[in-house]
């Protein structure tokens, strides 16, 4: 009960700047590949107070999972992250999620295909534009190859269904082995070696 109601708090912040600012809060949204693992990595990111799953991009006004899923809205599923900014930056979130996708893939990620699983970064401001090509340059040049990930602006963000929220908690074996299934872990490896992320070493 008290973390639903932090979330609900948490949501109510991230549609408030001022208020986010007021208790040196900060949002960051990234599509990287399905949501649920994106979630998982980052709620064990020091600094990251809370994660929200939801749809971000398009044109289609508060989508369903099966509207976005179909492809055709413009959407990618995206990760908003509250975090402190006097504990994590911007800047080093980017270098997570960097190291937590496969960035040179431009069709989806490893297993989810097409639009909706696209990445991308979603910028606020111009201050967040130059600190994300610069964080992506840098990762480009460490890769030795183009990071297709685009960086974009910021648009209206709509949370996914409730059953989508903290799913790897609410279903941990059925988590574990989508992403298993999915071979997340072993791209990100193979991509960047004992630079990955590895945050993750159970996804409970």
């Amino acid at each position: 009960m008290i973390k639903a109601l932090f979330a609900v708090g948490m949501v109510a912040l991230a549609f408030n700047p001022d208020a986010l600012r007021a208790q040196n809060l900060e949002t960051a949204t990234f599509a990287g590949g399905c949501f649920w693992c994106v979630e998982s990595d980052f709620d064990k990111v020091p600094g990251v107070v809370a994660t929200v799953s939801g749809y971000t991009g398009g044109a289609v006004d508060e989508p369903s999972y099966r509207q976005v899923a179909s492809g055709g809205t413009g959407h990618r599923e995206a990760v908003q992250i509250t975090f402190d900014r006097d504990l994590v930056t911007f800047e080093e979130l980017l270098t997570v999620f960097w190291r937590s996708i496969d960035p040179v893939d431009s069709g989806g990620q490893f297993c989810d295909r097409g639009e909706p699983y696209m990445t991308a970064v979603f910028v606020k401001n111009e201050e967040e534009r130059q600190i994300a090509e610069a964080s992506k340059q840098a990762a480009s040049e460490e890769l030795g190859e183009p990071i297709v990930a685009p960086i974009l602006e910021a648009g209206p963000f709509y949370r996914a269904e409730e059953y989508h929220q903290d799913y790897y908690q609410k279903n941990p074996k059925r988590y574990r082995f989508y992403r298993w299934r999915c071979g997340r872990d072993g791209r990100v490896e193979d991509v960047w070696g004992d630079n990955a992320y590895k945050g993750i070493p159970d996804h409970d």
